[in-house]
């Protein structure tokens, strides 16, 4: 018995047996609400539906984090109480110091870059003739995963000795100008700039689908008013464009944040995070993976959901704010 449970057999055939019973407790809390009317129904509907759901997020997220934020008051190996002392490395030790550096820097640059590329991209070829053509070609890069950028863009960057052929086109093109190469991705702290590119190419098509949408809902009277009262383009785009569009901006910009938080693929695609680019994601792998160490990595992690809370609770505030302001 415990050699079929062991194997992968018997776990799909427990996941299956998991599903089925699940799917089972939906059909039946459903049934069980048409018997009931007013609030008993409601009760009902909300725990058919909206049970599993709340069980899935608890099972997956919840309990998670609580746990992981219990393992970063312990030692590495998850055995011992050692309180603050986490933290206290996390905020003095050197490359956990270069991690926030890092981290700070993606932060400050890519979702501002990659916003502002989005817009005047999306601005500039509005109700253009080739607009379809020009929206996919900056698009395209978000069909590609961040491993499959890293690795795209790695070659790009690619160094090697200035006797040798280079091979990395950035590099080919600078001999080719009678220059010497350049170490893209060794050299700190400019290698931290050049992956922060990377994210920018990705994030750009994201950005640029998002507020062509809300530049397209614009009310068209409100841009023939404009247009008729003399305003330049730089007006139009300071007052008109941008406050029309800003709750879109604001859902971009944060988004974009979350996501480079959390950046971990590029860095270790491209330079295993060495030469002084690992960002926080990258310490946290190292010390829960690589070192073993728990209780470290676990306070990183928490250090990072910590910095995602305010971005989470403004994007709301903006929500709610958006709402109340169309209420009215």
């Amino acid at each position: 018995m415990d050699f079929f449970l062991g194997s992968k057999i018997g776990q799909m055939v427990l996941a299956v047996l998991a599903l089925l019973v699940v799917v089972g407790v939906i059909l039946g809390a459903a049934r069980l609400a048409d018997r009931f009317t007013g609030r008993s129904r409601t009760f009902w509907m909300i725990l058919a539906f909206g049970g599993p759901a709340f069980f899935l997020l608890g099972l997956g997220l919840v309990y998670p984090a609580i746990r992981t934020t219990v393992m970063s008051f312990m030692d590495r190996r998850s055995e011992q109480w050692v309180g603050l002392d986490n933290y206290a490395w996390v905020l003095t030790n050197p490359d956990s110091l270069q991690g926030f550096l890092n981290t700070f820097l993606w932060v400050l640059l890519v979702p501002l870059v990659s916003t502002s590329v989005g817009l005047v991209y999306a601005i500039l070829v509005d109700s253009s003739r080739f607009e379809k053509l020009a929206k996919s070609l900056l698009f395209m890069p978000m069909a590609i995963s961040f491993v499959g950028a890293g690795i795209i863009w790695k070659f790009v960057y690619e160094y090697r000795g200035a006797a040798q052929e280079q091979i990395g086109l950035l590099n080919a093109v600078i001999v080719g100008l009678g220059l010497e190469p350049v170490r893209f991705l060794q050299d700190s702290p400019w290698n931290t700039f050049f992956l922060i590119v990377v994210m920018i190419w990705i994030q750009a098509g994201f950005a640029m689908v998002l507020l062509s949408a809300a530049i397209k809902a614009i009310p068209s009277d409100i841009v023939e008013a404009a247009r008729l009262d003399g305003v330049s383009g730089w007006q139009m785009f300071r007052r008109i464009t941008v406050p029309s569009v800003r709750p879109t901006l604001v859902v971009v910009l944060t988004t974009i944040t979350i996501a480079t938080l959390k950046i971990f693929d590029i860095p270790r695609t491209m330079t295993g995070a060495r030469f002084d680019t690992q960002v926080l994601a990258n310490l946290m792998y190292d010390q829960s993976f690589t070192f073993g160490n728990n209780g470290v990595g676990s306070a990183l992690a928490v250090a990072i959901f910590v910095l995602v809370i305010p971005i989470v609770v403004f994007n709301v505030r903006q929500m709610i704010r958006n709402r109340e302001v169309r209420g009215a």
